[in-house]
């Protein structure tokens, strides 16, 4: 231990016997990545009484217990940037933010900087938790780059830590407006399925077999019919990267503009070329959950931005 050293204890339960080391500890520690459990591991920073063999594909069992040790964190190398940002909400252990398509949340490779961490690190003055590793203050959960909607960062770790446990028992409400190709039948219903990698791609996500990836539900609502196309509401039980996208395809119903899990289906390739419109038509418009300092629900509501709306209106029946 060095001063400013901080130790979290994990217990492996059930869910996880029989898991590597590295995916049982992130599923028990949601708060923090795979990667950065790698990471911690690595650098013998993650310690049994039951093992001293200690390594990220180590198999566990139920009873083990693990103890990690997190060093305090290192400056962060991200600069705050003046981007305009739609605040709905702040207080000072939270910020929701209404984020346009377009935007990313977090520097990664090909975009470091111009991030809605970038403008956030402005906005909040670094006032933002350092649970989630210093790529990454303060967020939570992420929607991709051209999805638009609600997102809600963490300024301080106790908000941090109350917000993944709501996304890990899946009590955060979430609630996506999409337009998909075709009508699905039945109009309403739920996909279960499991999502991980795909074998042929691993830029994509896919639906696999049950126990390989991770358990996704999706509730989906047929909202409105249009030309050759429907309005679709998908409220999220599970929060899997590229969920919606994934399972609209999955039920042969692909989000309109998806350059991943759509292809332009005949007549409509003009009215997106027509309209500028060049990303999914995914949008985040309700989020709520229970403050995690106040206990108090929250719920928040967000309009379809104009693209969308544009996209409907031309193809309204």
């Amino acid at each position: 231990m060095h001063p400013g050293d901080s130790i979290i204890e994990a217990a492996i339960g059930e869910a996880q016997h029989g898991l590597r080391l590295d995916r049982a500890l992130a599923d028990l520690l949601p708060d923090m990545s795979r990667e950065r459990l790698k990471a911690l591991i690595g650098e013998g920073q993650v310690r049994s009484p039951q093992t001293t063999k200690i390594n990220a594909s180590l198999k566990v069992s139920a009873g083990q217990t693990y103890s990690i040790t997190l060093p305090p964190p290192v400056p962060l190398d991200t600069v705050a940037q003046d981007i305009p940002l739609t605040i709905v909400h702040e207080d000072a252990e939270l910020i929701v933010v209404d984020k346009p398509a377009g935007l990313v949340v977090h520097p990664a490779a090909g975009n470091l900087d111009g991030t809605l961490v970038n403008a956030l690190l402005h906005h909040c003055a670094g006032q933002l938790s350092g649970i989630g590793g210093v790529a990454r203050p303060g967020i939570v959960h992420r929607i991709d780059k051209d999805t638009s909607g609600l997102l809600v960062v963490a300024k301080t770790d106790r908000a941090h830590e109350g917000l993944a446990r709501q996304f890990k028992d899946h009590s955060i409400d979430r609630l996506y407006a999409a337009v998909v190709y075709g009508v699905p039948v039945p109009a309403s219903g739920t996909v279960d399925t499991w999502i991980g990698r795909s074998d042929a791609d691993r830029k994509k996500m896919a639906v696999h077999r049950e126990g390989r990836g991770k358990h996704a539900v999706t509730h989906y609502r047929t909202v409105e019919r249009l030309k050759g196309a429907a309005m679709v509401e998908c409220r999220l039980e599970t929060g899997r990267t590229h969920q919606v996208r994934v399972h609209m395809a999955h039920l042969g119903h692909p989000l309109i503009g998806d350059p991943v899990y759509g292809r332009d289906r005949k007549g409509f390739k003009s009215i997106l070329e027509t309209l500028g419109f060049k990303r999914q038509a995914l949008h985040a418009k309700t989020l709520g959950f229970i403050h995690p300092a106040t206990d108090k629900p929250l719920l928040f509501q967000s309009v379809l931005p104009t693209d969308m709306q544009e996209l409907l209106s031309e193809l309204h029946v």
